[in-house]
């Protein structure tokens, strides 16, 4: 008979696998490092990256929801330098990843060069030359940015996103792998070649794609704690077939537990989910965040679901008169319950973050508005801002402005 996890216990060990629970930093203590945000990024297996920067990049937060005020720039060194502990790769859309995970997903990169080879309308096709020239760019001058490579970086034409051919080339090289990220400057990604910023034990490891797959579903289960099928295999956004085969043989190596935890199925039924081994099952954890919409604990929208009864959805792309909520919505993270959603804006000019709309979900506890100021205060005090205002638009900003005041 299958143990059975009840939802309040999945939720609890959902967060704590995430990094939430932790006792919160003693008065004048350092600021999290280089250590402890590498240990975060290992947990998490990604930090899922997004252009978007209204608040903040979606990168940075999830380190700030779980580790407090921190140094970004000590982020930055992480997936920068001569030896990088971070490099970027489409694993959950484009993310970084610890460097050691790479060889994970040469099976991906392969796979794409092969669908590029059978597409005959593939832009690579016609363009062999570009692709040369580009290699060796860089083999010439080390790492660049697309924009120093560029001879004329005003143009932009054609169907891919107004893209000009040597950004089109790069990215086409970084899926297959034969460029990698070099890290970041001012958000522009730097491409570099693979030995350039790899070592060669790295580059001479080879992973086939099942043994690559069982690693990236161990991995995802450790980040989540527990979670079905669908969780698991979404994490790294792999396929349902090779993710379930990976699930039976962990399952058989003791490494995932299989448990029910009621609603998790159709209709309110009892739904298949594994247990990491590891998983810790804690009684209560008290945590107090906002968090990215791209962070784990909220980005698979159905798993937000079930763990929170928090239907999000962001509406970045909804026409203003249609959103309802807000432009850059975050999810208010007190207790193990999302409580509510704030819309932030960080206004650099004036030193202001700006609560364009806050809202409090239903049931949300009634200490919610004197909890999230304390939130928002240490927020603006990490992103170098001197005042909050409140706008008055939600069934929370009048308690969240009082507050603040």
């Amino acid at each position: 008979m299958l143990q059975t996890i009840s939802p309040a216990l999945a939720r609890r060990i959902a967060l704590v696998a995430q990094g939430f629970g932790r006792p919160p930093a003693a008065p004048g203590a350092a600021s999290p490092g280089i250590r402890q945000l590498g240990a975060l990024v290992e947990r998490l297996g990604l930090l899922q990256i997004d252009s978007v920067n209204v608040f903040e990049r979606s990168h940075y937060v999830p380190a700030f929801s779980r580790l407090g005020p921190y140094d970004k720039a000590q982020l930055d060194r992480l997936s920068s330098g001569t030896t990088p502990r971070l490099t970027e790769y489409w694993v959950h859309e484009a993310s970084l990843i610890p460097v050691d995970d790479w060889p994970l997903f040469r099976w991906r990169m392969q796979a794409y060069r092969d669908k590029a080879a059978a597409d005959g309308s593939h832009w690579s096709q016609d363009n062999a030359p570009m692709l040369d020239w580009l290699r060796a760019e860089l083999a010439a001058n080390g790492p660049m940015r697309a924009s120093e490579i560029e001879h004329d970086a005003n143009k932009r034409s054609g169907p891919w996103w107004g893209w000009s051919d040597v950004k089109i080339g790069l990215e086409t090289l970084f899926r297959w792998g034969d460029v990698v990220s070099g890290g970041r400057q001012r958000f522009e990604r730097v491409y570099a070649l693979p030995e350039q910023v790899f070592s060669t034990e790295l580059l001479d490891r080879q992973v086939s794609a099942t043994d690559a797959h069982r690693a990236l579903i161990a991995q995802a289960a450790r980040a989540h704690g527990i979670g079905t099928v669908k969780d698991l295999a979404d994490y790294f956004r792999l396929r349902t077939e090779p993710a379930r085969a990976a699930i039976a043989e962990l399952e058989d190596a003791g490494e995932l537990i299989p448990v029910e935890v009621p609603g998790w199925g159709r209709g309110g039924a009892a739904g298949a989910a594994w247990l990491h081994r590891d998983a810790r099952l804690p009684r209560k954890i008290d945590a107090a965040a906002v968090l990215s919409p791209f962070d784990p604990v909220v980005w698979e929208r159905a798993r937000a679901e079930r763990l929170f009864n928090f239907h999000y959805r962001i509406e970045i792309y909804t026409p203003q008169e249609k959103r309802q909520f807000g432009y850059y919505v975050l999810p208010v993270l007190l207790g193990d319950t999302i409580v509510g959603r704030v819309d932030l804006k960080n206004d650099r000019q004036a030193g202001v973050l700006r609560v364009q709309a806050s809202w409090a979900e239903p049931g949300a506890p009634v200490d919610t508005a004197a909890r999230l100021a304390e939130v928002l205060r240490s927020t603006a005090a990490w992103q170098g801002l001197s005042a909050i205002q409140v706008v008055p638009r939600g069934n929370l900003a009048a308690g969240l402005a009082a507050e603040l005041a």
